[in-house]
């Protein structure tokens, strides 16, 4: 299956920048999350709006046939000998990481004033703290999630939500997966690019070799999705150093893999960073790096997903700490907040009133939201919408 998706809200977020000759644009994302696409996407837009195609200079440094490009002298000689009017170029350079000293290859075009220029790149840190330097701040970053749920069903033609929510909690949604070839394949495919993360994108920043410690801290990550943890508790259960751990953690957040979210004391108005949760960025990577069995409690799995959709639509997300209850996420986006909490079902005893309760500490009238794959029992419950959780990420109105 050869099979793309036009994900088109990434496309007008990189075509807004267009012809800013002045502003590098960095899409960064976790690998195999759909970059590469999305760029040539965008330069076939580019020509069906009559750039020529001799003006638009695309460069995968992961392709055998540019990899050959290791620094900035080589690909400086490279690009010269195809940026040769002052007519405006679009310069495309894919996984930019690769080139060594890239960021001064880059600082050079945009002093040239006529070249448009977009990179991706699959470590955070990295493209920011090196664009900073050379660059003056002068770029803005598009982060690219893996498919929505929503994508999803259309990548692989569902037409059935809660029959597409069941493989997405099991298989992620990576758009490089096929399906039809059966999970096992699936899973060895899943299992590859995890290992293409650790190897390139976390242990090569630490420049370290040996992956077993980081693969220690990712099982227990994994393992323990959605649970309250810090460096000395994970340094405790995988026998190594708050230091090591601290770390191959701040790699492993840097090249996507997992999620760090803070908890908000909104009691005492404050972030409390001594103790974290923290997620998975694709669901189908935790199970082929972690052998977990599939199991009926799927709470933590679905406030991953939830977690993640969050960050995907825009928001700004925070664990609410109110001294003797928690609230899942405390959501943020322009000036505006929303409560959620995630429940695998409210049909169990107590678990309404536990996880409704939860809720009614924010003394505002933001609004206050249980997501839950319960289809009985929906609707307004003193102010605090229940809602089907498929549902929700499918962003069907609750009248539907």
């Amino acid at each position: 299956m050869e099979r793309y998706l036009e994900r088109r809200s990434y496309i007008e977020r990189i075509s807004a920048g267009r012809g800013d000759t002045d502003v590098i644009k960095v899409i960064t994302g976790m690998r195999r999350c759909g970059k590469s696409v999305l760029l040539q996407m965008y330069s076939d837009e580019l020509i069906k709006t009559g750039v020529p195609k001799e003006n638009i200079i695309q460069v995968n440094f992961e392709n055998f046939e540019y990899q050959g490009i290791k620094d900035k002298d080589l690909l400086n000689e490279f690009l010269s000998k195809r940026i040769t009017t002052d007519d405006p170029y679009y310069v495309l350079l894919d996984e930019i990481q690769n080139v060594e000293g890239w960021e001064l290859t880059l600082s050079g075009l945009v002093s040239m004033g006529n070249c448009d220029v977009y990179i991706t790149g699959s470590n955070s840190d990295m493209l920011s703290s090196k664009l900073a330097t050379h660059i003056s701040g002068r770029h803005v970053e598009i982060r690219v999630f893996p498919l929505s749920l929503s994508e999803f069903m259309r990548m692989h033609e569902y037409s059935d939500g809660e029959a597409a929510m069941r493989d997405y909690l099991e298989y992620g949604g990576l758009p490089g997966i096929d399906l039809s070839r059966g999970s096992r394949y699936v899973m060895d495919y899943l299992e590859g690019v995890y290992s293409t993360i650790v190897i390139k994108d976390v242990l090569r920043h630490v420049n370290v070799r040996d992956p077993s410690k980081v693969r220690a801290i990712a099982r227990f990550l994994f393992s323990n999705i959605g649970n309250i943890t810090n460096k000395a508790s994970i340094a405790k259960e995988t026998g190594l150093s708050e230091s090591t751990v601290g770390m191959y953690l701040d790699a492993m957040e840097e090249a996507f893999l997992v999620l760090q979210c803070n908890r908000y004391d909104a009691v005492g108005k404050k972030l409390l960073r001594t103790n974290s949760k923290y997620y998975v960025m694709d669901l189908g990577l935790r199970k082929a790096a972690s052998d977990l069995v599939a199991g009926t409690d799927l709470s933590r799995p679905l406030e991953n997903v939830v977690y993640v959709e969050l960050l995907r639509r825009g928001y700004k997300v925070r664990v609410g700490s109110y001294r003797d209850s928690e609230v899942d996420f405390i959501a943020s986006r322009d000036g505006e907040i929303e409560y959620y909490q995630v429940c695998q079902t409210l049909m169990t005893d107590g678990t309404r009133e536990r996880e409704t309760r939860a809720l009614m500490r924010p003394a505002d009238s933001y609004p206050k939201t249980v997501l839950t794959l319960d289809r009985f029992g929906l609707g307004n419950d003193n102010g605090i919408m229940i809602r089907n959780v498929v549902d929700w990420l499918l962003e069907r109105s609750y009248a539907s």
